[in-house]
């Protein structure tokens, strides 16, 4: 049996062999986030069930306003920020760990002026996320702090 295990490097949070993307190319519901897949896109990696990736928001970035069926799980490894869950808003930082459920809005934010790392693990098999629209915005989360908060 061939042995498929490996240690990824990381040097100030850039990974060796890895290439760090844009988060993502189109729309503008997003603002200074890169990503970097770290496990279970790469060869010989098929055995994992999961994928785990590195998103880094830069100071007064935010990632897409979003939700899906499928949860995940986060840990923050860098800095400090914030996260819209659902209709509340909630600060996050250094090692914390966040559960997102199924069909949950969520935002990430770095509004603490440093940039917010995190760890993203979801699984290999998911569906698409699709961002809210207005009326459902209304209807989760009315005239509350975390509407104010949301960037689309």
């Amino acid at each position: 049996m061939k042995n498929n295990s490996k240690i990824l490097h990381c040097k100030d949070y850039n990974w060796v062999g890895i290439e760090k993307k844009t988060y993502k190319t189109e729309g503008t519901g997003f603002k200074g986030i890169s990503r970097f897949s770290l496990l279970g896109s790469g060869v010989r990696e098929e055995a994992l069930n999961f994928h785990t990736r590195y998103f880094e928001v830069s100071p007064a970035g935010y990632s897409s306003l979003e939700f899906h069926k499928h949860p995940h799980t986060v840990i923050v490894i860098r800095g400090s920020g914030s996260i819209i869950l659902g209709d509340e808003v909630h600060d996050i930082g250094l090692h914390d760990v966040v559960y997102i459920s199924p069909d949950t809005i969520h935002q990430f934010h770095a509004d603490k002026g440093e940039s917010l790392g995190f760890l993203c693990i979801v699984d290999r098999y998911r569906d698409k996320p699709q961002i809210p629209d207005q009326h459902m915005l209304d209807e989760v989360m009315g005239d509350r702090k975390a509407q104010r908060k949301a960037r689309l």
